[in-house]
């Protein structure tokens, strides 16, 4: 694989981004780690780019273990789990020959780095489930393997029933499955699922809340 061609998936980053934009429009001082798109930053977002789950995976260790720590971390980054094992710095020319086996090796899991990081892990870790089938039974595994606290999981598949698809597209459904028990939300803007994992994440902090848009943490998202 070179630099011209290489291993990808369909995520957009909306649901991130504007994850990163809700917060932040709580009081919330939010570092957002993105990888390429073509979206613009949100206001009040401190936004780092990276181009592979490496540097992704480095930028969230980086972020978590800095003065301070994060309280929160937000994973909705679909990074893909597996990268070529042969780079080159040249095109791979097209030449009839058969190109031959393509050989993968596995990229850092981000969100297990975190959960077992004791000097790194958020007072709140949230991770994100994209799945296609069995998707309660998926996301409450990775709950437990990934060492969250909260997962929130959505269907992925090309018959989810979501107008467009939720890759690339405007909107979602998603669970949240949290220790005990699960939240199920109606299909929704990504920016209205956003808007009420923001006010979720507050009452977290503070059950007794009243007005959300006071409620200030520092968040990490990726």
């Amino acid at each position: 694989i070179d630099q011209v061609r290489y291993i990808a998936n369909r995520s957009s980053g909306k649901q991130g981004y504007a994850i990163a934009a809700a917060v932040a429009a709580l009081g919330a001082d939010v570092h957002m780690i993105s990888g390429p798109t073509d979206l613009p930053d949100p206001q009040k977002v401190k936004v780092t780019r990276v181009e592979t789950a490496r540097q992704m995976h480095e930028a969230v260790m980086t972020s978590a273990k800095a003065a301070g720590g994060v309280d929160i971390a937000v994973m909705t980054a679909a990074v893909a789990d597996w990268r070529s094992a042969n780079e080159t710095e040249q095109k791979i020319k097209k030449t009839g020959d058969a190109l031959g086996p393509l050989e993968l090796v596995e990229n850092p899991d981000i969100l297990a780095a975190l959960g077992a990081d004791k000097d790194a892990r958020p007072t709140l870790l949230i991770g994100f489930a994209a799945e296609t089938e069995n998707i309660e039974a998926h996301a409450k595994a990775k709950l437990q393997r990934k060492n969250c606290d909260w997962i929130i999981a959505n269907n992925v598949a090309l018959d989810s029933g979501i107008e467009g698809g939720v890759m690339g597209g405007d909107k979602n459904a998603v669970t949240l499955f949290h220790h005990n028990g699960s939240e199920a939300l109606p299909t929704m803007s990504k920016a209205d699922v956003a808007a009420h994992l923001a006010a979720r994440i507050a009452a977290h902090f503070d059950p007794d809340i009243k007005n959300p848009e006071t409620h200030k943490n520092k968040a990490t998202t990726a």
